[in-house]
């Protein structure tokens, strides 16, 4: 029961997320996987997220970002409970636009930018991301998360 009431949580919170994609290099089977990932975020289908990622995922957030505290996230529900809930938690609007994917085979590179708002400071985001994202038998296993990290700890008051 507390598994069905976190993805209904994370599903809430994760409506006001939003994923563009504007380009692929080469769509195979991994960027059309990759691809797939953003959307289902972008429709706030958690379960299709997570069943998206094999048991075993290592989920690695960028060093200094809020969310590497808990580096590395193991598991679809440590990176739930980890990493989407607390955006959900800490963000209006937060958006993935994601301008390209380069497709590498069993390796998927998506560059784009966040934007959102966040709750606590008012303050607007536009942060530059690159996710290398790895795969194995149709699962995702690895995530790598790298990102302006300057930018959000300015804009969520970290420094002053």
């Amino acid at each position: 029961m507390r598994t069905r009431a976190q993805l209904l949580l994370a599903l809430l919170l994760l409506m006001s997320c939003t994923t563009a994609v504007q380009s692929v290099s080469e769509p195979g089977a991994g960027s059309r996987q990759v691809r797939s990932l953003y959307d289902a975020f972008a429709r706030g289908d958690v379960p299709a997220v997570l069943g998206s990622f094999d048991p075993e995922i290592v989920w690695m957030e960028a060093e200094n970002i809020n969310y590497a505290d808990r580096n590395p996230y193991r598991g679809p529900q440590a990176v739930l409970e980890g990493v989407f809930m607390r955006i959900g938690q800490d963000w209006q609007e937060f958006r993935v636009n994601v301008q390209e994917i380069v497709d590498g085979g069993d390796t998927v590179v998506a560059l784009g930018r966040y934007s959102a708002v966040n709750k606590t400071t008012k303050q607007p985001l536009d942060a530059q991301f690159v996710h290398v994202w790895r795969l194995r038998d149709g699962k995702i296993v690895r995530f790598q998360q790298y990102a302006d990290t300057a930018q959000f700890a300015r804009v969520t008051g970290a420094w002053k």
